[in-house]
């Protein structure tokens, strides 16, 4: 029997140092992820088109990104919508619709979408293809999430858990009425540990600037990714941050963010690359999200919208006062001044309408501002009146202001003392800045459309004198 016993002793010994002393498997190779990042598209679905050589729009990025794998997770970080106007929150629907043409697994909400109001939210949440997410943007009356606080979904066998948050301390008296945003680590503090168990890599979408995305990973070790954000430029390389990766972008969708890692087990994400891509203006657009930016322009062609209505242009005025300066349009400024005229006869904005047509932007109030005078105001372009309109294109008072107390005081046979500020490089960046100019140079544009004072036409009666100051303000 001691033998027995004394054998196998010595057999368990045995198998115990040839446990230790085999030779090791090499782990099993990780299997690949790619996450498609998107943040600030800023209603950007297709680049204006008002010059060459303009980066970004959903158009390219469909392309860039190419047909969905089943190794990808694409999602958006947030500010996705342009404003709060009713024709922004129009154009955000075909923004949702090109994200389900993508395959987006989730978008988050930024800063821009909490400005709208709870129930202006719940609509565009009921028609959008893609989950939203916030697991701290509430209904202020009830203290609940407005939207689905997370989303899991199943990549190559593992479970992903997709959160949203957004940082609300610089919303200030901007949060939509109806709504309340809550802390972010008292929101994720309550929800990760109920992740638990359901997820074996938790992706956090997050609407917040540089610091606080790293605060986050220090201060949440669940956390495998957080993607961002509200930040001043895209990230420069992909940075890990205790357990988490951190990559974020912006840019008004002329860059997008992708994260390369692989993945050995729950937790166990090894980085292969975080880059961010410019989204160049050789990359062809893609035809179908081509065809929901004319959708919507045609939508919006056909829609009756509040900055169409004069009344309620004028709701910021001092109820009972009339402004003091209205728009006259460039036919006005003929007599006096026909060496100006012949100027801007021969440069582009004579015809910045056309270009515009020609885009079947001719309709849209993101692009009018820039190509007719006055649009916005109560006495400037009105979208119903179209081409024929005196107001089209860009004219002398989209640059010099308001003339009509001009032509006014003109016409009525009174010498006039009349003086418009003086223009500068300022007035033509309200319009040539970003994409929608060339790079602009104030020294070398101006001769191209440079003109001057007329010689001094007399009054017939000069019995009165009246001096008046016009600003380039639309309304005085």
């Amino acid at each position: 029997m001691k033998r027995l016993l004394w054998l196998a002793a010595f057999a368990a010994l045995a198998a115990g140092v040839w446990l230790v002393l085999k030779p090791k498997r090499p782990p099993a190779p990780g299997r690949p992820l790619t996450i498609l990042l998107t943040c600030d598209v800023h209603g950007r679905l297709v680049p204006c088109g008002c010059f060459s050589g303009q980066l970004g729009g959903l158009t390219r990025i469909a392309t860039l990104f190419g047909p969905i794998t089943p190794d990808q997770i694409r999602v958006d970080a947030g500010d996705a919508l342009a404003g709060s106007a009713d024709y922004e929150r129009i154009q955000y629907g075909y923004i949702q619709q090109a994200f389900g043409k993508l395959g987006y697994d989730a978008l988050n909400i930024g800063h821009r979408e909490a400005h709208l109001s709870a129930a202006q939210l719940r609509e565009l949440k009921a028609r959008s293809p893609v989950a939203m997410l916030s697991a701290n943007l509430l209904d202020k009356a009830t203290g609940a999430p407005l939207f689905d606080t997370h989303k899991i979904i199943e990549r190559d066998g593992w479970r992903v858990a997709l959160v949203g948050v957004l940082d609300g301390r610089s919303l200030g008296d901007r949060l939509g009425e109806g709504l309340a945003v809550e802390d972010m680590n008292v929101a994720l503090g309550r929800l990760l540990p109920q992740l638990k168990g359901r997820a074996d890599f938790i992706v956090l979408l997050a609407f917040a600037d540089e610091a606080a995305l790293t605060d986050l990973a220090r201060q949440f070790y669940e956390l495998d990714v957080i993607l961002g954000g509200n930040v001043r430029q895209p990230s420069q390389q992909l940075i890990k941050e205790n357990r988490s990766l951190i990559l974020a972008t912006t840019n008004e969708a002329r860059a997008v963010g992708i994260l390369q890692a692989t993945w050995r087990g729950p937790h166990l994400l090894g980085p292969l690359k975080g880059e961010v891509h410019l989204v160049s203006d050789q990359i062809p657009q893609d035809e179908g999200i081509a065809a929901l930016a004319s959708a919507y322009r045609e939508e919006i062609r056909r829609t009756e919208l509040a900055i169409d209505n004069p009344a309620a242009l004028r709701e910021d005025m001092v109820p009972g006062v009339q402004p003091r300066n209205n728009y006259a349009g460039s036919q006005s400024c003929v007599q006096c001044h026909p060496s100006a005229l012949k100027v801007w006869r021969e440069s582009g904005h004579a015809r910045a309408f056309t270009t515009l047509a020609t885009f079947q932007a001719d309709a849209d109030p993101n692009c009018l501002s820039c190509h007719t005078v006055g649009f916005g105001s109560a006495s400037g372009y009105r979208r119903e009146a179209g081409a024929g309109s005196p107001f089209v294109n860009v004219g002398c008072e989209s640059c010099h202001g308001a003339g009509g107390e001009h032509v006014k005081l003109r016409s009525s046979g009174v010498d006039v003392d009349a003086h418009f500020r003086p223009v500068g490089a300022g007035d033509c960046q309200k319009c040539h800045h970003g994409e929608f100019s060339r790079p602009f140079d104030y020294a070398t544009f101006w001769p191209n459309i440079a003109h001057g004072k007329e010689g001094t036409v007399a009054s017939p009666q000069r019995a009165k004198k009246t001096t008046v100051i016009l600003s380039g303000a639309k309304d005085l």
